[in-house]
């Protein structure tokens, strides 16, 4: 399933795939005055502070003098009206010379407004964000140490050694997270835990990085025991969230311990983990905790627990969370 409450997810640009290898139509679009450039500075997306924060998207004069500026401009997609989108990294530049751009718009991070970012903006933003961070990571070829050029519209870096020519294509890290849930006690109850790192207070689901050789199940069941010690049960893949920080895709889980009891936190990675039933999730604030920021999958997991009816009781709104 998809979840309409999880950001960066929902991106209505066809990518055009296809396209990406025709240089000469690339260029014509890069000079159509049609066309939208979404420009990004040191990881930071252009956001305008209007009464709902959006995303500042340049076109015709201003998105010409964006793409002057830039390095190797990465072709995103076409929108429902057939107009091109691409992303151009201006990190090279101080901000000071940016801010012709746009009027009264600055550089962000784009995890600072996941919460109040529409949702098409949002998606958008993280793809230029995860590729174009892949671009200032990858200059160098990995197999010889020479520098690499972009090629099919910034979809692939190329060595420029003519006796290694190795192609090298954008990351995407998977992770893990999952939503561990007990149904021995009244009303059942979900596993969340903490980083010593993290924000006072915030409890969450647990996460972690599929390894070489291990199915995303195993990864799972893995993480689990690793970090607490618990054996699971069931493993029922929900949804997944693209998380552009920098390109992770997070794979998300639901999973019923059978061995609740036998929790024991691994202090060398959690700081906490306990067991709260649905009243205590519901009410979590007064205990001193925070659940994860609306918008993100971890957030999402612990809402639709908390809105199933348990055996024998009532779903709870989960409206009465707070933010």
């Amino acid at each position: 399933m998809q979840d309409a409450r999880i950001a960066y997810a929902g991106s209505t640009l066809d990518r055009a795939s296809h396209r990406r290898i025709d240089a000469s139509w690339l260029d014509a679009r890069l000079r159509d005055e049609a066309s939208v450039v979404v420009p990004l500075w040191r990881d930071r997306s252009l956001i305008a502070e209007d009464a709902r924060p959006r995303a500042v998207t340049l076109n015709a004069e201003r998105a010409a003098a964006a793409l002057t500026l830039a390095d190797e401009p990465v072709f995103l997609g076409l929108d429902e009206e057939d107009r091109a989108w691409f992303a151009c990294d201006l990190s090279r530049h101080d901000e000071d010379r940016l801010t012709g751009l746009s009027d009264g718009a600055r550089f962000q991070d784009l995890g600072r407004v996941i919460t109040v970012l529409g949702r098409g903006d949002g998606a958008r933003l993280a793809y230029a964000r995860a590729i174009l961070h892949w671009h200032r990571r990858h200059r160098f070829c990995g197999a010889c140490g020479q520098p690499t050029r972009s090629s099919q519209g910034g979809h692939m870096r190329e060595c420029d050694n003519p006796d290694c020519r190795t192609q090298h294509f954008p990351r995407t890290d998977p992770v893990v997270i999952m939503l561990v849930t007990r149904s021995d006690v009244d009303g059942g109850a979900c596993l969340l835990a903490r980083q010593k790192q993290w924000m006072p207070g915030l409890m969450s689901a647990l996460a972690g990085f599929v390894e070489p050789g291990e199915t995303l199940e195993e990864a799972v069941r893995r993480e689990v025991r690793e970090e607490t010690a618990l054996e699971l049960g069931q493993v029922l893949y929900w949804t997944s969230q693209p998380w552009p920080f920098p390109y992770s895709l997070m794979l998300g889980f639901r999973a019923e311990t059978t061995n609740a009891d036998a929790l024991l936190p691994d202090r060398t990675e959690l700081e906490d983990a306990r067991w709260f039933g649905r009243r205590e999730v519901a009410e979590i604030r007064a205990a001193g905790f925070r659940l994860p920021f609306r918008g993100t999958i971890a957030r999402a997991l612990i809402e639709a627990w908390l809105a199933e009816a348990p055996a024998g009781g009532e779903a709870r709104d989960k409206q009465v969370l707070h933010p």
